[in-house]
Order: C-alpha cells, then sequence, then structure tokens
C-alpha cells in the first residue's frame, strides 16, 4: 500500500485527526502528515493526538524538517519552514 500525504491547513485539528485514523485504519497503512509556515504546530498536534489515541497500534516513522523558497506577495523569494511527519502501522 502506498504512502498517503496529509497536508494540514486551516481546517480543525480532529478533521485532520480523522482523516489519518482512517487512512491508518489498514495493517501495513502509512501516511505523511506535511504542513509548512504557521501550520507546523497544528502538523505535530495531529500527529500527537493520532499516536495518543491508536493506542500502541501506529508508531512514529521519521521527522523532516526544511526551508523552502516560495515567492512572497511581492514577488521576492520567500524562505518557509516545512516539516513531514510520518506515521506507520505495522
Amino acid at each position: 500500500m502506498g504512502e498517503s500525504v496529509i497536508y494540514i491547513g486551516q481546517k480543525p485539528v480532529m478533521n485532520y485527526v480523522l482523516a489519518a485514523g482512517k487512512k491508518l485504519a489498514e495493517p501495513g497503512a502509512s501516511i505523511l502528515v506535511q504542513a509548512r509556515g504557521k501550520c507546523i504546530s497544528k502538523a505535530v498536534d495531529v500527529a500527537l493526538i493520532t499516536l495518543d489515541r491508536s493506542k500502541d497500534s501506529v508508531k512514529l516513522g521519521g521527522i523532516s524538517i526544511s526551508t523552502e523558497v516560495l515567492p512572497g506577495p511581492d514577488g521576492a523569494p520567500q524562505n518557509i519552514s516545512s516539516i513531514k511527519i510520518a506515521l506507520n502501522r505495522p
């Protein structure tokens, strides 16, 4: 089964937690929680709540952080932090 990606945006945290739970329902499933900028803290919350609710059936796969260069509102390049959190169900 391929890895699903959940992009974190402006919706409430529990919407993403429920989506993650559905995607991790099958054994061998894995997801990638991905966010940029101000949504990084929400991505961490989603991953931690998902791990807590899974009662040890989901494991943390890894965390990677990086900086992406995107065009800003005025067109000038702008550095934006990003995070990717992998969650796996063995």
